[in-house]
């Protein structure tokens, strides 16, 4: 005896998603331009990879850690300023940061000792990192060469598999993607570290994927409706995809969300950008990527004999 699964998705529908397109467009234009001018202005909030410094993080022994008395003690020491944070619950544990100290990497090395010297023997130091200024421009370079690399690398690709058309509106979406994630950090002044960088580069993989499955379900139906209207044929395309990309996003934003809720404050970051991300990434792989070939059109004759072959002949 076969079982089978509950669906819930209608997939007789054929919801008008090419005919809002500009609706779409619009929105996620503004959602762009919102995200470089708060980029421009407020700037990012970049972590101890980008700007140098020292980050401590220390646990209490028993009880929690007196967060008033930390920035006292260490308030004295004279190392600029220096930002206390509680993690976790409970309140056992607390990161410490202590901005880039002048006189070089050995000057931030002696900062991070004399806060280690201070803590006393009721916290426990889990763990402590030091960037000195040339290592974090080092880092902030090699961050954002990375990121170029890779939208580089998947413009080539989808030029390579498709047309340069398919190419163009992938980046365009990817891009969009990219930059609204920024925006959102920006606009919450959220930190920016490397592990944001890891993060918006596995958004771009996961995101680029999405969009791949539905320009393949283009092709596939450019090969078999040589005469259906390209805007028919791109909103069902995009429906008949629908449903396996709202379902794997939905599957993927649980598994991530887990991750948020129940990682450690070192993992709330990466898990925050994927959170938005997938939402942003599904946004623009439906609403963005495929209508925007509407708009300078696809080659319909890639896929289809030439018009002196027998196989051409019996098509008409």
């Amino acid at each position: 005896m076969m079982f089978k699964g509950v669906d819930f998705w209608p997939h007789a529908s054929l919801f008008p998603i090419i005919g809002l397109r500009r609706y779409f467009i619009i929105a996620s234009a503004l959602a762009i331009l919102s995200s470089i001018v708060l980029v421009a202005t407020q700037g990012l909030n970049f972590g101890i990879d980008f700007k140098g410094g020292s980050l401590i993080e220390v646990q209490a022994k028993s009880g929690s850690v007196d967060i008033p008395g930390l920035r006292t003690k260490l308030g004295g020491l004279g190392l600029g300023d220096v930002q206390i944070q509680s993690l976790g619950a409970s309140g056992n544990e607390a990161l410490i940061r202590v901005e880039q100290q002048p006189g070089g990497e050995k000057a931030q090395e002696a900062a991070a000792t004399k806060v280690r010297a201070a803590l006393g023997a009721d916290l426990n130091i889990r763990r402590i990192e030091v960037v000195g200024p040339s290592v974090s421009a080092e880092l902030k370079q090699a961050g954002m060469i990375a990121v170029s690399a890779a939208i580089i690398g998947i413009l080539l690709y989808i030029w390579f598999r498709f047309e340069w058309q398919f190419a163009v509106a992938a980046i365009i979406a990817l891009t969009h993607d990219v930059l609204i994630t920024v925006g959102v950090f920006s606009l919450l002044q959220l930190e920016f570290d490397l592990s944001i960088v890891a993060a918006l580069l596995t958004l771009a993989g996961y995101s680029i994927n999405d969009t791949v499955v539905v320009f393949d379900r283009i092709r596939e139906n450019l090969r078999r409706f040589k005469r259906m209207p390209l805007e028919e044929l791109l909103n069902r395309s995009i429906n008949e995809t629908l449903s396996r990309t709202v379902v794997t996003s939905g599957t993927t934003f649980v598994a991530v969300l887990a991750l948020y809720v129940f990682g450690t404050e070192v993992i709330r970051g990466f898990a925050f950008t994927m959170l938005f991300g997938i939402i942003v990434g599904t946004f623009s792989s439906i609403f963005v990527a495929s209508p925007l070939l509407l708009w300078w059109g696809v080659k319909r004759d890639w896929s289809t004999p030439s018009a002196d072959s027998p196989k051409a002949k019996e098509q008409v």
